[in-house]
């Protein structure tokens, strides 16, 4: 057997060894490094700015100035071992298991509503557990895209059907309904924004009728009437709305927020004030900087040209999990690479244009540069999923 310019003869314990080295150099070799390269770049960025967010913030690090840049690595570490696992183990592997990882999603993001759950930032979206924070929504994300690309690309990929019929999507829908519903009840409504925005990429790419898409849009605007008249949003959440519609209404309160993030970037000029030199962000004038609003510390301090490189490298993500999406030959990888796109395409839009002024403040981090272990982790999982199907084409694909 050749693999490489490699031979390998003999038998036994030998020659599976040398099996397993080529398999995994092949694995190696088509992995999407574009994709991946610009995603450690991202995250590393990301490090920079959340040390200069937080080196000076005695309440949170007390008197390391590096606590918080210390766990955020250990997070992307242990980001990039979770998506080396979901690349070892696979995509096709992981379809089998999604009834499994749905259910622990779901039972996690319940133990919000107990006595368990834990508000963090305003928003009641977590578990503490063992002193660790957790917030289950993020792995929703994860398991509504496995889940439903599982239903709606059974029966395609089995070659009995072109599309999925309607039986199949309101399956698919009522899956993802389950956990939207719960995280609507923390309130969490960044969350719910991401998954029916990743709802509506995932029926795209599968081929259902446009109907279903046109009445799914009709609904979310039915329902977001409905959850403003019943009273079901909190009173913050409903004044970031109202700031939203008019930024002059608080500035020194609910508007307060993304008044100081514009003021932070609108600082930062062509090449920023240099890291850690921002007087926004050392002056801890715009809150939750390692978090949400994390891309203000970058237009402060890298200035335009580095609030535009996260920008790009954001797009070359985005650019190769297209391409993954449609080069694979498989609807079940089709659809899940396309709800990961609507997922990080969504998120990292309205994290940035909140900052802007051009979104309403939604809680959202922005993928791969803010701080967070849970969304970190999901992140890279998806990562993990992206080349896993990337992997796993077929070599004259």
């Amino acid at each position: 057997m050749t693999n490489s310019g490699f031979s390998v003869s003999g038998y036994g314990p030998e020659r599976s060894h040398m099996s397993r080295l080529l398999a995994r150099d092949s694995i190696v070799r088509r992995l999407d490094w574009p994709m991946l390269l610009a995603a450690l770049a991202l995250s590393a960025i990301g490090s920079a700015l959340v040390y200069s967010a937080t080196r000076n913030r005695t309440e949170l690090v007390g008197d390391d100035p590096y606590a918080f840049l210390i766990k955020h690595v250990i997070n992307i570490g242990i980001g990039l071992a979770l998506m080396a696992g979901t690349v070892w183990l696979g995509h096709r592997t992981l379809r089998t298991a999604v009834p499994i990882l749905y259910g622990i999603s779901v039972f996690l993001v319940l133990l919000v509503l107990t006595p368990l759950g834990a508000t963090i930032n305003g928003a009641h979206a977590w578990i503490v557990i063992a002193g660790q924070s957790l917030q289950p929504s993020e792995f929703c994300k994860v398991t509504i895209i496995l889940g439903m690309a599982m239903l709606l690309a059974a029966r395609v990929d089995a070659g009995d059907k072109e599309h999925p019929d309607h039986r199949t999507v309101v399956q698919a829908l009522g899956l993802a309904a389950v956990p939207v519903m719960i995280v609507m009840l923390m309130p969490d409504l960044g969350s719910v924004m991401v998954m029916v925005m990743i709802v509506l990429g995932v029926l795209l790419a599968s081929g259902a009728s446009n109907r279903w898409v046109f009445g799914l849009l009709g609904t979310g605007a039915l329902g977001g009437i409905a959850i403003w008249q019943l009273g079901v949003l909190d009173d913050y959440q409903i004044a970031r709305f109202a700031a939203f519609a008019n930024p002059a209404l608080d500035p020194a309160g609910v508007g307060y927020n993304t008044n100081q993030a514009r003021i932070a970037i609108g600082s930062g000029g062509l090449t920023g004030t240099g890291l850690t030199n921002g007087s926004q962000t050392t002056g801890q004038f715009v809150p939750e900087q390692q978090t949400d609003f994390v891309f203000t510390v970058a237009g402060e301090e890298l200035g335009f040209v580095g609030a535009g490189a996260i920008l790009l490298l954001l797009g070359v993500v985005l650019w190769r999990a297209c391409a993954i999406a449609r080069e694979t030959t498989e609807l079940y990888g089709t659809i899940v690479a396309a709800g990961i796109i609507a997922w990080f395409a969504f998120q990292s839009f309205e994290n940035i244009g909140m900052t802007l002024g051009i979104m309403p403040v939604a809680g959202l981090p922005l993928p791969f540069v803010s701080y967070g272990g849970s969304s970190m982790f999901a992140v890279w999982v998806a990562v993990g999923l992206l080349q896993s199907i990337k992997v796993q084409r077929p070599m004259s694909a």
